[in-house]
């Protein structure tokens, strides 16, 4: 038996390596662009959802300083109308308020919701309800 000078060239190829499936990290490109769609959904409901919540804030303030700074039920409406024109109120009119008295201190109350139209049917809806009491 002889043997050539020069071996084949399969021979001499070194086998790429590949690591095992289970040791590969990352994300696929499905993946990856279910991600982008999770994140893309959040920002749209939370671009909506941020001008709700500073609404509600408004409305608290203006509600405990109608309560503060009123002796009678007209007078606490009166204010509130006030700074709802102020603060640009819309969600909760004068009207809307549940004032009562409770030791010598008027306590105003209020309930509303809001809404945000997600799509097709389907629609994410906050409750809101709050009082000035202590």
């Amino acid at each position: 038996m002889t043997m050539s000078a020069s071996p084949s060239p399969s021979r001499h190829t070194v086998p790429a390596r590949r690591a095992p499936r289970s040791r590969q990290r990352g994300m696929s490109f499905i993946g990856l662009v279910l991600m982008g769609v999770v994140v893309v959904a959040l920002f749209a409901v939370g671009s909506q959802s941020v001008p709700i919540f500073l609404e509600n804030q408004a409305i608290h303030k203006a509600a405990a300083k109608a309560a503060r700074e009123s002796n009678t039920v007209a007078e606490a409406r009166a204010a509130f109308d006030r700074a709802a024109a102020i603060d640009n109120i819309e969600s909760v009119k004068a009207s809307d308020l549940q004032v009562t008295q409770r030791n010598d201190r008027l306590v105003v109350s209020y309930d509303y919701s809001r809404e945000i139209h997600l799509f097709g049917p389907a629609y994410l809806v906050y409750r809101f309800q709050n009082s000035t009491a202590p």
